[in-house]
């Protein structure tokens, strides 16, 4: 598991509220395929907060986009350890976009902007504006390179959270990542049941063409 733990956060009481409101928004909506409260803290809480081990220095005060946010994950875990994010979530799913506001006004977090669309076709209104971007179990990376690092300054960072298919994903996605502006991954965690996350550094600007239409980077990834 990460070194990272609830109770080190800066308020773990927010964590407890947000377990309770999405088991009892999960048993109308589905929002999660997770449910047990032990599980929620563990696969979904702390794994969200392993960047915190490796990347404290981009959350203290950074502007963060999470793409396919789900019900918050890793997004709005992030933001109540480190209050002093910029946040961004992008969800494509009404009923999650609902929840997503729901828990933000709960919580009383400030500072977080909830979109309801497409990666493909927000980015015309964020491109480089972001100094981090992350995503988690929302496609195999050559895909997610293609939504995600389009969104990043030169000097950010994508990182993306993955399971024990990491090294085949970051082989497969080299060719992506070189045309949409990254440098060679590097990968961090992972062992056991840890969460792995691949970091990507934008080192050059994404070409305009690039995400192409929704629909269009899973069909045909690069």
């Amino acid at each position: 598991m990460t070194n990272v733990k609830l109770q080190m956060t800066n308020d773990g009481k927010l964590f407890d509220i947000y377990l309770a409101e999405l088991i009892e928004w999960n048993k109308k909506f589905n929002l999660t395929a997770i449910t047990g409260p032990d599980e929620i803290r563990k696969r979904h809480f702390e794994d969200s907060l392993a960047l915190l081990s490796h990347f404290s220095r981009f959350t203290s005060h950074c502007s963060l986009i999470d793409i396919g946010t789900g019900a918050g994950f890793p997004g709005l875990p992030l933001k109540i350890a480190c209050p002093e994010i910029k946040l961004t979530l992008v969800e494509a799913t009404k009923k999650k976009i609902e929840f997503l506001k729901h828990i933000v006004n709960v919580l009383g977090l400030e500072g977080v902007e909830i979109i309801w669309g497409r990666a493909e076709d927000i980015v015309k209104d964020k491109r480089e504006q972001f100094d981090l971007a992350v995503a988690r179990a929302v496609a195999e990376l050559r895909v997610l390179v293609e939504l995600c690092l389009p969104f990043v300054k030169v000097g950010g960072l994508f990182i993306a959270y993955k399971g024990a298919k990491a090294k085949e994903e970051i082989k497969a996605a080299t060719n992506a990542i070189k045309i949409l502006g990254g440098e060679e991954p590097i990968r961090r965690g992972g062992s056991g049941s840890e969460v792995s996350l691949i970091i990507i550094k934008k080192v050059t600007k994404t070409p305009p063409k690039y995400p192409r239409r929704p629909g269009v980077a899973k069909k045909r990834p690069l």
